[in-house]
């Protein structure tokens, strides 16, 4: 059997990262799906300076399989580092076998490390809540735009301490700054 790599970085395979992410969206929800986020995924890897960007990618045998990407929200009166974990795919003959939640969970860590204290993210909660997100809500954490499906925000505390309503309006990265991703 294969070895699968999980590594951290900002600076290889775009292009294949981009295709991926869109070949993934769109056998899975259609092609309109597929090119909106592969230019989210694009404007991320091309606007977002490299400090306010966390990419983990999954390979194996050299051939990507896998990636998340993780970007810096701001809260204008809070002290903590946030960050949104957006989008997430697993190569769909890969899927079914833990890669995206490994995924997650080094990018966690990776995050941890580097002094992170939050990591919110929007989408299906029973995913998320295996690798450690619970549910939060707009009150205690906005999103920067009205979230459109609510019952999706989770969030998780990287530091020793609970998650706390996080104080003030959020900033999201260029490339998020759009409310039909929300």
């Amino acid at each position: 059997m294969a070895s699968m790599d999980y590594a951290t970085g900002y600076e290889t395979q775009e292009v294949a990262l981009v295709d991926l992410f869109a070949t993934t969206f769109a056998m899975a929800f259609g092609a309109d799906e597929g090119a909106l986020i592969a230019d989210l995924v694009r404007d991320l890897l091309t606007t977002t300076a490299e400090g306010d960007l966390v990419r983990v990618a999954a390979s194996e045998d050299g051939s990507l399989v896998g990636a998340v990407l993780f970007s810096r929200l701001t809260y204008d009166q809070d002290p903590r580092t946030v960050f949104v974990l957006a989008p997430v795919f697993v190569a769909a003959e890969r899927q079914g076998l833990a890669i995206g939640q490994a995924l997650i969970t080094h990018g966690l860590s990776a995050l941890r490390h580097a002094g992170v204290d939050v990591v919110v993210v929007y989408g299906d909660r029973g995913l998320y809540a295996k690798v450690g997100f619970a549910p939060i809500t707009e009150a205690a954490v906005r999103a920067p735009f009205e979230l459109s499906h609510p019952e999706g925000w989770s969030g998780t505390s990287l530091t020793d301490c609970a998650l706390t309503p996080l104080i003030g309006p959020a900033r999201c990265v260029p490339a998020l700054d759009r409310p039909d991703y929300w």
